[in-house]
């Protein structure tokens, strides 16, 4: 049985659950225990469960733990990714495919990867994907939230809440492609792609249940817009708070602001 992880506060903002935690790596430790939780109950039910995963730093204790827990049928897993750059080699470390094939999609026996293919072309590689999410329904979301309160690379210019896609091209804003190098993942911002496909809006929130890791403290400006602010495209991530089972994980840095 799981050891519980103790939470240093609990409280909701509008239907969204908020947890805070002493750190992240108790964050990520208690992230993934109650996404086992959801994925175990779920496949008392039902023969498959698909389960769509962010690629951040900022997901790492979560991913690490996921993959220890205990009793999952990951054999009865669909494993989906929410972005993927346009431009980047296939095998480059910094593709969001790669990333969880590194952190988690080649450590446990998954039923099937569907990989997001950033060098295809973005229209029909936008229907191929999007004819994947129609075929296997989303059920749950690890989702981070970016620096400018993005969810996925739905930057506030890009933003929709009643988008009619379920993925799509975007440019990406500054702050965003800042962020990829204040998180180590590339030296220099001329390196960091201008394109990708993200999964929408409407494609992230339609999930039954959402678990949304965020620690750290250049998160802490992005947790307080998304738990104080008027939920708008301005501050994307203000829309988990409409979801009636999305829990949001942060820790002391990330909810400083608070």
């Amino acid at each position: 049985m799981d050891t519980q992880i103790p939470v240093l506060r609990e409280f909701s903002v509008d239907k969204l659950t908020v947890k805070l935690y002493e750190n992240r790596q108790r964050l990520g430790e208690n992230a993934a225990q109650l996404a086992a939780t959801t994925i175990r109950d779920l496949q008392k039910k039902q023969p498959v469960v698909n389960i769509v995963f962010a690629a951040a730093p900022s997901q790492n204790e979560f991913l690490d733990a996921l993959a220890q827990q205990p009793d999952i049928a990951w054999e009865c897993i669909n494993a989906f990714h929410m972005d993927e750059y346009i431009g980047l080699p296939d095998d480059a470390p910094q593709r969001f495919g790669n990333f969880l094939k590194d952190k988690l999609f080649a450590k446990v026996p998954l039923r099937a990867i569907y990989y997001i293919r950033g060098n295809n072309d973005p229209e029909a590689e936008s229907k191929r994907y999007e004819s994947l999410l129609q075929d296997y329904p989303t059920d749950i979301v690890c989702m981070g939230i970016g620096e400018n309160c993005h969810i996925a690379f739905n930057d506030p210019h890009v933003a929709h809440f009643d988008d009619p896609t379920l993925i799509k091209k975007v440019a990406l804003d500054l702050t965003s492609r800042w962020q990829q190098v204040h998180d180590g993942c590339f030296a220099t911002l001329d390196q960091v792609p201008e394109y990708a496909l993200t999964l929408t809006i409407p494609a992230l929130i339609k999930a039954p249940a959402i678990f949304c890791m965020v620690p750290a403290a250049h998160k802490a400006e992005a947790i307080h817009h998304t738990l104080t602010d008027v939920i708008s495209e301005q501050y994307p991530s203000t829309i988990l708070r409409n979801h009636v089972n999305a829990t949001l994980f942060i820790d002391q840095d990330s909810g400083s602001f608070l």
